[in-house]
């Protein structure tokens, strides 16, 4: 049985921990998948790569408000997919090259692995290794409910979607977060005819109250909507999968995408066995240096995470990283205020408390909506639903959340996280500095002055 300084389980971000200082390490990494991770083969980037190509066709059939006519003629769905993947399948087969054949210290395993004791862990080609510390990074997983699993209907999850051969005429979309609002822009911009099926009663409900109750106004005039609602039976009759709602009304398309969530992977390498706890959810349990119960056995990114996002995968890697190499001065992860944004269509972005988050923590706050109608560039956009809102601390001026609705929200929220991140307040954050005119971010700064302090 092998023995190794370090064992890696997932090529995400915990493919990035192996710097130049780990040269001296024996160092085995282990993947089921294709190495990148969820980000780069099935997450973030191929998702944004067809939100911009649905952006542009938004943008074309919306422009004659500018004063230029044009029509989107024609899709090619299959371009714009071999153009996204014709560029990300050549990354992840270099990556695992880079690491099979160019680092010599690092022996690379393919394969669906499990703990089978403490520190112990069959990598599922046959082989058993142990290892002194493990790193584990093994992402997470496209929940399915079983009202579909088991109802014998082909389905697409955010994992095969993006590599369909043809549009489908129509669509349905299980699902009102993030990964389903994303896709249903996408799906809708290019043509398809989008269904959404969602048990909240608004999409994106996780987010600020006036995000999710406007966006889902939106949503209403775009796609057909139908909310507060379980799939009572999922059936394919012919060409189409048809679901059933309690109220006996039934949704049809030629293609069923789940998009319900994702589940943490530390099931699927029985985490337990080695001695690791988890959460009732599913998530590995670490503390604030990543680090689990048990001795040298550290975790990142969504198998741990109650965020799932790349970014923080990303920030708790360098932590890792860290505390590998200098266990006796360790460095804690730092999830004050994490960022998150999607990418539909207007996209939103958000940092810190909603407004529920701080009424429940019974804070004295104030409260800022401003719209991009009243500055400059929204005039340029003719932007008539974006919006940035903050809320502070009254007295202190303390920034306590920021959520915008528009183009570009996730630029334009950054200025906010920084000074979140950096103690900046309201007040000093809207008059200590200059901002360009005329700019999306002036709508911050208004956003900012409004604020009862």
């Amino acid at each position: 049985m092998r023995h190794f300084d370090l064992a890696i389980i997932g090529t995400g971000s915990g493919n990035s921990i192996l710097t130049k200082e780990f040269d001296g390490w024996d160092v085995a990494i282990v993947e089921r998948g294709k190495f990148g991770g969820t980000c780069m083969n099935v997450g973030c980037i191929p998702t944004k790569m067809y939100v911009y190509a649905a952006d542009v066709a938004e943008t074309i059939r919306g422009a004659s408000r500018y004063g230029i006519d044009g029509t989107v003629d024609k899709v090619r769905w299959t371009d714009i997919r071999d153009r996204i993947f014709g560029r990300i399948d050549p990354i992840a087969v270099a990556g695992e090259r880079y690491r099979t054949e160019d680092n010599p210290n690092v022996t690379v395993y393919k394969g669906q692995c499990r703990f089978v004791g403490p520190k112990r862990l069959d990598t599922g080609t046959g082989e058993t290794i142990t290892a002194d510390r493990f790193v584990l990074a093994a992402g997470a997983r496209p929940n399915v409910p079983p009202d579909v699993s088991l109802a014998g209907v082909d389905f697409h999850t955010s994992d095969t979607v993006m590599r369909l051969d043809t549009l489908p005429p129509r669509m349905v979309i299980l699902g009102g977060g993030y990964v389903a609002t994303e896709f249903a822009h996408v799906f809708s911009a290019l043509g398809v005819q989008v269904s959404i099926v969602a048990r909240g009663d608004a999409l994106l409900r996780h987010h600020d109250e006036t995000v999710s109750q406007r966006f889902t106004a939106l949503a209403r005039d775009r796609w057909d909507m139908h909310l507060g609602q379980v799939p009572a039976r999922v059936q394919r009759v012919g060409p189409e999968v048809v679901v059933t709602l309690p109220d006996g009304t039934t949704v049809a398309g030629e293609e069923l995408l789940v998009a319900v969530g994702r589940a943490p992977n530390g099931d699927l390498i029985d985490a337990t066995a080695t001695g690791v706890a988890m959460h009732p959810d599913g998530r590995v349990v670490v503390d604030e240096f990543q680090r689990t119960a048990v001795d040298g056995i550290l975790a990142l990114g969504d198998i741990c995470s109650p965020f799932q996002l790349k970014h923080v995968a990303n920030h708790e890697a360098r932590v890792v990283r860290h505390n590998l190499l200098h266990p006796d001065a360790p460095v804690a992860a730092d999830h004050r205020f994490v960022p998150s944004a999607v990418f539909t269509d207007p996209q939103l972005a958000s940092v810190g408390l909603t407004e529920a988050e701080c009424r429940a923590a019974g804070l004295d706050y104030a409260v800022a909506v401003q719209d991009y109608a009243t500055v400059a560039y929204g005039w340029a956009l003719e932007d008539t639903t974006g919006f940035c809102k903050v809320l502070a601390e009254r007295g202190t001026g303390r920034l306590l959340g920021a959520h915008v609705m528009g183009p570009q929200a996730p630029t334009v929220v950054q200025p906010l996280i920084q000074a979140m991140s950096f103690g900046l307040g309201a007040t000093d954050m809207a008059v200590g500095q200059y901002w360009i005119h005329p700019s999306l971010p002036e709508v911050v700064e208004n956003a900012l002055l409004a604020l009862d302090l």
